[in-house]
Formats: structure tokens, C-alpha cells, sequence
């Protein structure tokens, strides 16, 4: 055929298995078409090859000059025979590149499932500024008269913390303890995991129980609950919350490293280590470790030493067990090995690490002080509950204390104990100091008086008062215009009671003294005249006066109320002294002056007791204040008396001396104490005027060291028109046989009191 005709050749190229048209011949269209294994997921999930396409069938070759063979179209060298060993290997062989395929390609859907839940998690996490304050509830702080801190109650969070503001040495001990890779992983450490594993079946438990081998981000989903919000509609309690957030289970596992490696996608390390710092519970009360260096040490967490530091990073392994206010020796030697990981680890040098472990953390004074002890909880049972323990909002208290008084008279129920109890006796003692308007400056509730959350029995215990009621007869007696040197017979005197019969009270001396005036009555706290004297003014009368000073259980209906058989708390009693000091006004015994909210800077609410109304004139109460200065003068009281001061004050003791009482005071402070068994087991040689008096005399020494003497508001009584013999009084005689008895009587009560 000549060159450039144009016609096409009758016979198709061998080399070609599709025509010109570009379709594939009908047997190559059907190959591609059913029963192909080669494409589709299929293919891609368990390796099927694709079918080798059939070969053309040879054409005649050309006229044209011969060509050499192609490589594709050489014969293909022989196959070499296996050996014995290479088929028998060959099954696992087959199986292992099974094995393979099906892993690469199972992990490459797991990762990706992984990627989409990390995305998911990623989308949904906050600004890193939301997280770093996690409590559920708010936290109390209360201040003293001064406005220095003495304790704290709820969820104490100090304020927000980073790792560039807080000390270093706290952030290198977090760090050194709780995950020495934390910035080398991406939130979750194989090794780590793996290491803990080990351990936890070398020590004979389940993989996953015990030591959990989590990194710090792992720890910091924990806290968030892996962002769940508590909602008390769908939660029981807080508790039931809070457990279901650190539950142990694989799946939970599994979610809280998704949720680790989306936090690591979000922030940066230094802000996950941020919110970790912020949100973990110190032990204490404390959230966070600008709460925790408050709480324990008195200074903020950008102050802290190496070995605050280390004390308060060992904390977090149990920060309950571990806190420095429950046991500072163990504190003390966790922070010792976390000292030691600091160095091991290079952020302190060896002569670093020696000063800090031979220099331990100590508790700053208002740690040592534990909670505030019985004061605290009695505030807190002041105040309504939303502003107390179940505040959501951070509370500002400012109290009525004085930590010096408090040291003051913790001081002396100690020193009373040690020195004038015998050992081993399980009774108990109580004192109140207030000023006369009933502000609270001082309490102990118990021998114990570092405690906190324990019964009180200052203010929770009800006892039969005693002798220390007379002063409240006597008062009664007095508005309604009797004197202090008004005469009364002490003579055997009986009663007829309906419904019980004849009664006949007693003296303690089981003697009679005659005709003696009111305040000797008072001085040597005879019964039978104060009998008479609530008689003769009335018990209801007598009951109003006591119950308006702030006496307000229910009292005795029969003659023994004016013998104390009525109940009461020693701070309802104390409080009701100062209504005696103060002029005759009643009181309301408070330790509250305001309380505001942290961001706030008016208070919400202001004192919460105080003066009130007055109960009996001036006159009358500084009459009955210059009765009750011969108490402690000249009568049960004597033991007592404070150098250089006047004091005026009441011994009480009850029926099988089941109690003991001593109330009194100064110009300045108003203080009871109380002394008995809980199980009312009768004092064995105790009686108001013995113990109790010597605590009383031996705390209020302590309170008014420093202070210049000032005279009680007493004003003696007129004296009154002597009156003329009668022929009675001549035949009667010389009454020396009665004086002499008063004066060993007197004797007798300075050695036992009464």
C-alpha cells in the first residue's frame, strides 16, 4: 500500500488488544465485569489479587522486517522448587501475612474511630479559664475580732493558680510525683500504663486495680468527670456523683484517655497542668493549691519553699490521710520522698534536697489551730445553712474571737487537769469568756480543745444550774424593792406539795444560821432563804426574770426552781451574767459581726446577737453586783479571786453534785464554767466552789494579764434604820455559839466549796 493513502489496514495491530475505537474486544469487557475480586472494600479489607487479563491471540506477524522480542513477551524463567522446610512454612507463612493484613487494617479503622471520637471531645471542651474552679460548693472563712484568718469550712478555694504564677518548687514536685513524662506524652503513657501493670500483678491484684499508671491529663479528665456537670435533678447526692466520676472500669478507662488526648489537642501543657493545680482536692477543706498553702502554711502558693512544696504535691496521693493538720509526721516524711524524686530528676541539687528534708514544712498558727475548734462550729451553727455548709458562694464570717483569750483559757482547762485531777478521769469541763454586751470571745467545749465537728458541751449540753440560779432569785427580789441587807429567817422550813407530799429543803452545811440579811444569804449560798425569797416574790415572777436575762429552757414548776433544778447551757448562763454586768439589760450571746461575699464588699448580714432589753433597773443590778462580790470575797467563792481585781460571781452544785458550776466576772469579761460527767455519773470532792472555781480563777488570770484593774459597776445598798431590841432579842442572849459555827462553817467550805 502506498504511503499517504489514508486507508486504514485490513488487519489490526497484534500489539493492541483493543480496536482503534478505544473499546476493549467482547471477552476483555466481559473479564472486567461479573466474577472480578480485584477493587471494592472487599479487596482493599482481605487482599484478593486481581485476575491476570487473558492474552491476546497472536496475529500473523507483518511483512514487514522482523523485531526483536520484547521483555514482556520472554519466556518467564522457571519456578524453583520448594524444599521440605519451605512447604512446611508455608501455612504459617499464609497465616502471618493474614494476621498482618487483617491488624494494619483493623488499627487503621480503630485510629480512626479514636480520631473522631478525640474530634467529638475536642468540639466540646470549654476555655481553659472555665475549668479552674471546679466545687460543687463554696467555701467559709472566718476571721477573728482582728480580721486575721482562724479557720475555714466547705470547699476552700484560695483563687486561681498557673504555672507561672505558683512557685516552682510546687510545680516541680506535681510533676516529679505525679508524671515525670508529662511533657513528653500526648496524654495518655503507654509505658506508664504498662509499668503499673506489671506492678499491680507483681504485687498480687488485677491489672487495673491499684496503681493505674495515669498521666497528669488522665488525672486532670478525672476531675472535669470528663466534663459531665453535677445536676442534683439526675444525681442522688454529691457523693453518688463523685463516685461515678472516678470509677475504675476499662470502659471508663478507655473514655478518659479519649478524653486526655482531646484536652492535649485543646491546651497547652502548662494550662492542663494549670487546671490540675486548681481543681485537685489538698486535703483539709482545700481545692487547689492556693487554698492548701493558706490552708496549711499562711502564704500564698507563689511563697512556697521546696519543702512546702513537696508536702502539699505528696498530698495528693491521699490528701485526707496525708493532710498536715491530721497527722504532720506522716505529711512530713511524704514530703521527704517526694524531695528525693525532685532530685533524681534534676530539679534540686543534692545540697537543695538535704536542707529541705532536714528542714521540714511546718503548720503555719491558724493550721495549728486546727478548724477553730468548738468556736468555729458554733458559728456555723449560727448562721443560716445557705451562707454555712451548704453555701455555693465563697462566705466571709468575721467573728467575735480573741485568739489570745482562746489560747488563754485552752491554757487553763489544761493546767487544771494535769495538776489537780487525778489521771484517768473522764470528766469533762466547758467554759465561755464574753464581754457584758454577749459577744463570744473565747470557748472551749470539752477537755480536748484542738477539735473540730464533735459535740460542744458550752452550748449543746443542758444541765441543772444549781446555786448558780440564786443570783436570778436575789435579782427578782431586789426590782421589787427589797435591799441586800433585808433580813430572812434560816430556820428548818417545809412545804406541802400537791401531788408529792411534804418537802423540806436543806443547807449544804445540813445547818441553820438564824436571821441573816439577803446578801449573807447569797454570800454563803444558803438554800432555805433563797427558798423563801422566790416564795415570797413569786416563781412565776422569778421564772420571767430569769428567762428575760436569756434563760429560756423550760423551767422547774415547784419550789426548787430557786434551787437551779431547771436546765441549761453554760452559754445561756453565762450569756445571762452579763445581763447582771452589763446593767440589767438581757443578752444574746453572739460570735457573728458580718458576714459578706467574697466579691462583695457590703456585708450581707451584721451582728447577729447583742443587748437587748433591760430586764431590772441599774440600781438593782449593781446592788446585786455588790452582793455577788462577797461571793467571791468573803464566801464560796474565795478560791477564785483574782490579784488585784474585783470580781463578783455564783457557785453552783447540783443535786448528787452530778455538776459543778462557777459564773462570775470583772469589769471586763463575763466568763462560766461548767464541769461534770456526760453520762452524769456523779463528782467524786467536786463541788461549783472547788475545780470549777480554780479553772475559772486560773483562765481569767490569763485573760486580763496586761490589762489595768477597773472596779465593778457595784453600788452598795443604804444602810438601813437599826432597829430597837425587843424583849425577845435580850432573852435570847450573846449569839457567839452561832458566829463561831458561821466561822468554822466557813472554813469547812473554803477547804470543799460549795
Amino acid at each position: 500500500m502506498a504511503q499517504g493513502s489514508g486507508r486504514k489496514p485490513l488487519v489490526a495491530d497484534k500489539r493492541y488488544p483493543k480496536s482503534r475505537s478505544g473499546k476493549g474486544s467482547k471477552s476483555t469487557r466481559r473479564g472486567a465485569g461479573k466474577g472480578s475480586s480485584g477493587g471494592g472494600i472487599f479487596g482493599f479489607l482481605f487482599g484478593r489479587r486481581k485476575p491476570a487479563a487473558a492474552a491476546p491471540k497472536k496475529a500473523a506477524p507483518k511483512q514487514a522486517a522482523p523485531r526483536k522480542k520484547s521483555a514482556a513477551t520472554r519466556k518467564p524463567a522457571p519456578k524453583r522448587k520448594r524444599g521440605l522446610i519451605g512447604t512446611l512454612l508455608a501455612p504459617f507463612r499464609w497465616l502471618l501475612r493474614l494476621v498482618w493484613g487483617f491488624t494494619w487494617r483493623v488499627g487503621l479503622i480503630c485510629t480512626g474511630i479514636v480520631a473522631l471520637a478525640v474530634g467529638y471531645q475536642y468540639m466540646k471542651l470549654p476555655e481553659v479559664t472555665q475549668l479552674l474552679d471546679g466545687r460543687a460548693r463554696g467555701s467559709v472563712t472566718l476571721l477573728d475580732a482582728k480580721g486575721e484568718v482562724f479557720a475555714w469550712r466547705g470547699d476552700q478555694f484560695g483563687g486561681v493558680v498557673t504555672t507561672q504564677t505558683v512557685s516552682k518548687h510546687l510545680k516541680n514536685a506535681v510533676v516529679a510525683t505525679e508524671d515525670k513524662r508529662f511533657y513528653r506524652h500526648f496524654g495518655v503513657s503507654p509505658r506508664g500504663i504498662a509499668s503499673a501493670v506489671r506492678i499491680n500483678l507483681s504485687e498480687g491484684r488485677g491489672p487495673l486495680s491499684g496503681h493505674g499508671g495515669s498521666t497528669i491529663t488522665q488525672q486532670t479528665a478525672k476531675l472535669l468527670c470528663l466534663g459531665e456537670v453535677y445536676d442534683p435533678e439526675v444525681w442522688e447526692s454529691e457523693r453518688a456523683y463523685e463516685a461515678d466520676c472516678r470509677q475504675g472500669s476499662l470502659w471508663r478507662k478507655a473514655t478518659e484517655a479519649v478524653y486526655a488526648m482531646a484536652m492535649e489537642a485543646k491546651y497547652t501543657k502548662d494550662e492542663i497542668l494549670s487546671i490540675y493545680m486548681n481543681r485537685a482536692y489538698m486535703g483539709g477543706g482545700a481545692y487547689g493549691a492556693e487554698a492548701a498553702a493558706q490552708r496549711y502554711f499562711g502564704k500564698s502558693a507563689n511563697q512556697l519553699n521546696a519543702a512546702e512544696g513537696a508536702m502539699i504535691a505528696g498530698l495528693l496521693t491521699a490528701p485526707s490521710s496525708l493532710a498536715p493538720t491530721n497527722n504532720l509526721k506522716r505529711s512530713q516524711d511524704r514530703a521527704a520522698t517526694v524531695l528525693r524524686l525532685m532530685n533524681e530528676q534534676g530539679y534540686l541539687t543534692a545540697k537543695e534536697t538535704q536542707y529541705a528534708q532536714s528542714h521540714p514544712a511546718e503548720l503555719s498558727e491558724a493550721a495549728e489551730a486546727r478548724a477553730g475548734g468548738y468556736f468555729a462550729d458554733w458559728v456555723m451553727d449560727t448562721i443560716p445553712s445557705y451562707f454555712g455548709d451548704q453555701t455555693t458562694e465563697d462566705v466571709v464570717i468575721r467573728t467575735t474571737l480573741d485568739q489570745r483569750l482562746q489560747k488563754a483559757v485552752e491554757g487553763a482547762v489544761d493546767h487544771v487537769f494535769e495538776n489537780k485531777v487525778r489521771e484517768g478521769s473522764k470528766a469533762q469541763a466547758a467554759i465561755v469568756v464574753m464581754s457584758a454586751d454577749g459577744a463570744v470571745r473565747a470557748m472551749v467545749g470539752g477537755r480536748k480543745t484542738r477539735v473540730s465537728g464533735v459535740f460542744n458541751r458550752a452550748t449543746q449540753a443542758k444541765r441543772q444550774t444549781g446555786s448558780a440560779f440564786k443570783p436570778f432569785v436575789y435579782a427578782t427580789a431586789l426590782e421589787l424593792g427589797y435591799s441586800p441587807l433585808d433580813r430572812v429567817l434560816d430556820a428548818p422550813y417545809c412545804m406541802d406539795i400537791p401531788g408529792s407530799g411534804e418537802w423540806c429543803p436543806q443547807n449544804y452545811t445540813r445547818k441553820y444560821y438564824g436571821e441573816i440579811t439577803l446578801t449573807q444569804a447569797l454570800r454563803d449560798s444558803l438554800n432555805i432563804p433563797a427558798v423563801k425569797i422566790s416564795e415570797a416574790v413569786g416563781r412565776d415572777l422569778v421564772r420571767r426574770v430569769a428567762g428575760d436575762f436569756g434563760i429560756d429552757n423550760e423551767m422547774a414548776e415547784g419550789p426548787a426552781l430557786a434551787l437551779g433544778a431547771s436546765e441549761s447551757t453554760l452559754l445561756d448562763m453565762t450569756g445571762a451574767y452579763a445581763g447582771i454586768l452589763n446593767g440589767g439589760s438581757s443578752v444574746t450571746p453572739y460570735g457573728v459581726t458580718s458576714l459578706s461575699l467574697v466579691e462583695d464588699s457590703e456585708p450581707l448580714m451584721g451582728s447577729s446577737g447583742g443587748m437587748g432589753e433591760r430586764v431590772i433597773r441599774t440600781k438593782a443590778a449593781q446592788q446585786l453586783v455588790w452582793m455577788m462580790e462577797k461571793v467571791i470575797a468573803e464566801g464560796t467563792g474565795r478560791r477564785s479571786q483574782i490579784p488585784g481585781w474585783q470580781a463578783a460571781g455564783k457557785s453552783g452544785t447540783t443535786q448528787a453534785a452530778r455538776d459543778a458550776w462557777f459564773i462570775g466576772f470583772t469589769a471586763d469579761y463575763v466568763a462560766g464554767v461548767w464541769m461534770g460527767y456526760d453520762d452524769n455519773t456523779p463528782l467524786t470532792g467536786v463541788t461549783g466552789g472547788g475545780l470549777p472555781a480554780e479553772i475559772w480563777h486560773e483562765a481569767m488570770v490569763r485573760v486580763h494579764e496586761g490589762l489595768e484593774p477597773k472596779p465593778l459597776p457595784m453600788q452598795a445598798p443604804d444602810p438601813l434604820p437599826k432597829p430597837q431590841p425587843s424583849d425577845r432579842d435580850q432573852r435570847r442572849g450573846p449569839r457567839i455559839g452561832q458566829e463561831l459555827g458561821r466561822a468554822v462553817d466557813g472554813i469547812l467550805r473554803d477547804i470543799f466549796g460549795n
